[in-house]
């Protein structure tokens, strides 16, 4: 506009087309709108992974462990630098949606692409059906996918400024031609005054016609927009497609859930067992019971099932509580008199002392500090793997691990409701369905 100010000649600064009179200036409400809604679609975030080990202040997790199932901070993933047992673990970047790395099938990791099949598999994969296939390490896999689709994304941002621009040309020849239209109209009524009467038929049609092939045009043009950005919605879409990361958590260990009671014979005469098993509360009254070799001096009781390979989990409701330990110790330990609870006895215990002091029974103890008190706890262990994973099911968030552990015994699932204290930690631990 300011070019117009000091000038008896209006003309566009960039093409240089002039003008007769000085026109009405409008704002693109359209263009604007379009190239805004590509400015917001083009800044879309990426979700954030954080360390599983984190007490408090939560750190981003540089690496993802495909063996434990968990990822780490560079603080927390230092063991798996330094034990060797955790040094044979695979690492990747860190992601969410752990299960989508693991195979299905051997629930091994994922390491290997089969090209001739199109599909990630594990070392036991390519013994059998994938033997003769074309497979190679995944990490070189993903570096041929990453750069065809930089170039691909290079190609899509390219396709949508095309489009883009054709929305401007199409736009800009719209308004040209109705502003045509209009002056068209005005000349005409301009040269024939004199003649009104004896072409008025005529001209009446000549300016239907006008109108008509000017409302076809804006059709076409409003049409050929909309198809416009029908393909840029898509194209986007495909992109976003393209860029997504998946999710992982407590669902994978969910999966091997196993139904377990509580053995009577094992039970502390103190507590009361439930009819069926699912249940147990200190009575702080001293039942009579007959005399066990099994049956433990602490104030616990074992699961009727054992398990000596494999992996388990199972849930267990603690709301309510003030007080209560859950974990899973050794067939062998000494079941009357009162020891350390540790690893090295044989006990691999997570534990509410008090209201808000959570402690894990570790050789040292680790004193917790969760932010949200847990209403129920699910038990997960690897056998093989020597790991003994704790989570708060309702916010589905890892409470802590047990990792590098040797088992040689068959592990029983421990239950303790701690003491009733008058009444205000009466309530009783529940096993739960997983659900």
């Amino acid at each position: 506009m300011k070019c117009w100010t000091n000038t008896q000649t209006c003309f566009c600064p960039l093409c240089k087309e002039t003008f007769s009179r000085r026109p009405d200036l409008k704002i693109n409400t359209t263009l604007r709108e379009v190239v805004q809604h590509f400015k917001e679609k083009l800044n879309l975030g990426g979700s954030e992974v954080f360390c599983d080990f984190c007490d408090e202040r939560k750190q981003k997790a540089v690496k993802t462990c495909l063996t434990c199932p968990s990822s780490y901070c560079e603080t927390h993933l230092e063991p798996h630098h330094r034990v060797p047992r955790l040094k044979k673990h695979k690492l990747i970047n860190p992601v969410e949606n752990l299960e989508d790395y693991i195979c299905q099938k051997h629930e091994r990791p994922l390491e290997l692409f089969c090209r001739d099949d199109q599909t990630c598999v594990c070392l036991s994969c390519t013994e059998g059906e994938h033997r003769t296939h074309n497979t190679v390490p995944i990490e070189e896999e993903s570096r041929e996918k990453k750069n065809h689709l930089a170039k691909r994304q290079t190609d899509v941002h390219q396709m949508i400024q095309d489009r883009i621009k054709k929305i401007q040309e199409i736009q800009h020849s719209v308004e040209l031609r109705k502003r045509n239209t209009e002056e068209e109209k005005s000349s005409s009524v301009e040269l024939f005054t004199d003649l009104i009467r004896s072409i008025e038929r005529c001209q009446s049609e000549q300016l239907k016609m006008m109108e008509e092939q000017q409302k076809a045009a804006e059709k076409q043009a409003e049409d050929l927009i909309k198809e416009l950005h029908q393909e840029i919605t898509e194209l986007k879409r495909r992109n976003t497609e393209l860029e997504q990361l998946s999710h992982t958590g407590l669902k994978f260990v969910q999966k091997f859930a196993v139904d377990v009671t509580l053995d009577p014979d094992t039970a502390n005469p103190y507590l009361i067992l439930s009819d069926d098993g699912k249940q147990v509360s200190h009575g702080d009254i001293k039942q009579d019971v007959p005399e066990n070799p099994k049956r433990f001096d602490l104030d616990c009781v074992l699961a009727k099932q054992g398990f000596s390979s494999g992996r388990f989990y199972y849930e267990v409701q603690v709301k309510g509580k003030t007080q209560w330990s859950l974990g899973v110790i050794r067939e062998s330990i000494n079941r009357k008199e009162e020891i350390t609870l540790s690893p090295e006895d044989g006990y691999w215990i997570l534990g509410l002392i008090m209201e808000n002091h959570y402690l894990v029974f570790d050789n040292p103890f680790v004193s917790l500090s969760q932010r949200v008190k847990p209403e129920k706890v699910g038990v997960f262990v690897d056998y093989e793997e020597g790991l003994v994973s704790f989570y708060d099911v309702e916010s589905r968030s890892h409470i802590y691990s047990f990792t590098g552990q040797t088992f040689t015994d068959k592990l029983y699932p421990y239950f303790s409701p701690g003491l009733n204290d008058k009444g205000k930690n009466s309530n009783p631990l529940i096993i739960t369905t997983v659900s």
